[in-house]
């Protein structure tokens, strides 16, 4: 028994060409965990749909994935002398985002990223003068812009883009192609139109694999049930049962990302308000998981074990058998499933 992502694959693909349709160029990403399909199932993916290229997370991802796909392959993580060598195909690109690394990579393909106003990393406007000589001794596949999600102060992103393409062409540099991320179909749209010499190639990864949340759902099997009383201890820690009900031991741990968090960003009183509560709750041993059962997400009877949770379900609701699954609502991205099932 197991934690389970089921995915209903017709429903995903259909999402997967809808988006394709809308950005024409696009590289579809896949680092990390694979946002939570994993490497080999994307890069499987990506060339049934026909990708030319596949952008990856770090040499050693482009490492493992040039096994899995024909096409080539773009790392995101730019290039920094010095770096740990890792023995790659010349079919991989490297991003770089300083002239130095430039000069370092001779006869690499490379993709140099510019400073956004996401102040990440990218070459400066300053810095553009210094590219010609620099540009000559390696294979120039063009300039990208990693743009930010958000824009609270009203900024517009194709004006960001638009400046560096002027600034690009300022500078004589080529700009016969410029990798984009986080545009909306109809940006990239009002930009190729505006620069028809360039071609602009999204990279997208979420919008692509999770932007159908109806297409994918984890389940975690049941693997064992035990009724307890108000008063009983139970657990590694020996703590009492709040009141009558059921332990649930549900197939889903640490090791799967089960209670495993990334910090979220918070916007306006409510989600602060609930924030707060969270944490409050926390201060005395009441964190509630994600597995539903009966319409409810239900509580941890203790922090999440490495391989599976234990669950307290009040004795007013219907008692889990094993064998049934809880679908749980867990974060694609820091997820481990155990098997994948085509619906």
């Amino acid at each position: 028994m197991a934690l389970s992502l089921y995915v209903d694959t017709a429903r995903w693909r259909a999402h997967q060409k809808t988006v394709i349709d809308q950005f024409p160029g696009l590289i579809p990403v896949c680092k990390g965990n694979g946002y939570g399909f994993g490497h080999e199932r994307l890069a499987d993916e990506a060339a049934r749909f026909g990708a030319d290229m596949l952008a990856v997370g770090t040499t050693y991802e482009a490492a493992k994935i040039k096994d899995w796909f024909g096409g080539d392959l773009l790392v995101l993580t730019p290039f920094r002398r010095g770096e740990e060598p890792v023995p790659l195909p010349d079919r991989v690109i490297r991003s770089v985002s300083s002239v130095d690394g430039v000069r370092a990579l001779v006869g690499a393909r490379v993709v140099i990223e510019c400073m956004s106003s996401m102040k990440r990393h990218g070459v400066h406007e300053e810095e553009l003068q210094q590219l010609h000589s620099a540009i000559e001794d390696v294979r120039l596949e063009g300039f990208a812009l990693h743009l930010p999600l958000d824009r609270p102060d009203g900024t517009d992103a194709v004006e960001e883009v638009i400046a560096w393409m002027d600034r690009l062409r300022n500078a004589r540099l080529p700009l016969h192609t410029m990798f984009v991320s986080h545009l909306r179909a109809e940006e990239q749209a009002r930009l190729q139109q505006q620069f028809p010499q360039t071609r602009f190639r999204a990279r997208i990864g979420t919008r692509l694999w999770l932007g159908d949340h109806e297409a994918t759902e984890y389940r975690g099997a049941v693997l064992d049930v035990t009724r307890v009383a108000k008063g009983d201890r139970f657990g590694y820690r020996q703590q009492k049962a709040a009141s009558d009900g059921w332990l649930v031991v549900v197939a889903g741990g640490t090791s799967h990302g089960v209670g495993l968090e990334a910090p979220k960003a918070m916007h306006g009183v409510m989600p602060r308000a609930k924030g707060v509560a969270r944490a409050g709750l926390a201060t005395v041993n009441r964190n509630l998981s994600p597995f539903v059962w009966a319409g409810k997400q239900r509580w941890f009877a203790e922090p999440p074990h490495m391989q599976v949770s234990i669950l307290f379900v009040p004795a007013d609701a219907e008692e889990p058998r094993v064998g049934d699954e809880l679908v749980a609502h867990l974060r694609h991205t820091t997820t481990q499933f155990d098997r994948l099932v085509e619906r």
